[in-house]
């Protein structure tokens, strides 16, 4: 789950992206949609550097099979997040040339079926391979500028433990509350560790 928390922030910060030239890529990697993004912003930076503050609220999780009681355990978890929100730092140089893992955490075998950002929306499709048979699909749909977002995510897992599979939809908000102060969740990689 926490994988998927991480992967959900990444995706979301990428919807903080400026109202300038259209995307629009299909059956693309990662690494394709890094560059479509780095030339679109070429004169500039896509997305305000700095720490970025989300909050997310969990919609609706359904795994079939499950108990009760480990189905409010998740709830419980995810509502950690929920309660205060996260802070993540985007660097500058993340900021001017996004690297491929900026749109797909550290899962190399994620791909787009579809990614359109265009005139303050963004609407995307991606799935990723996983573990043995784990695979993931995950969608994003939601309007951005360049120092707030606001999106809604559905995510579908299937082939986990015991054949079990997960379908969540959460809805993120964002803003750039001012520069990165190194205790992001992802400063170690902001400052390039």
């Amino acid at each position: 789950m926490n994988r998927c928390i991480a992967l959900a922030a990444g995706l979301a910060t990428l919807a903080a992206c400026n109202k300038g030239p259209e995307i629009n890529l299909k059956n693309a990697s990662a690494n394709e949609v890094a560059e479509s993004v780095r030339e679109a912003g070429a004169s500039g930076t896509f997305v305000e550097p700095g720490r970025w503050h989300t909050d997310v609220t969990l919609l609706d999780i359904d795994v079939p099979g499950m108990p009760p009681q480990m189905k409010e355990q998740m709830k419980r978890s995810m509502g950690k997040f929920q309660e205060h929100g996260f802070d993540t730092c985007i660097s500058e140089a993340d900021a001017k040339k996004p690297k491929e893992n900026f749109f797909a955490g550290k899962n190399n075998q994620c791909r787009y079926d579809h990614f359109i950002m265009s005139g303050g929306t963004i609407d995307a499709a991606m799935k990723c391979a996983g573990r043995s048979s784990e695979t993931m699909a995950m969608t994003i749909n939601g309007s951005y500028s360049r120092e707030a977002y606001d999106a809604t995510m559905t995510m579908n897992m299937s082939g986990g433990p015991g054949g079990q599979g997960m379908t969540a939809k959460s809805h993120s908000v964002a803003h750039r509350v001012g520069a990165c102060r190194g205790d992001e969740i992802n400063a170690d990689h902001a400052n390039g560790k």
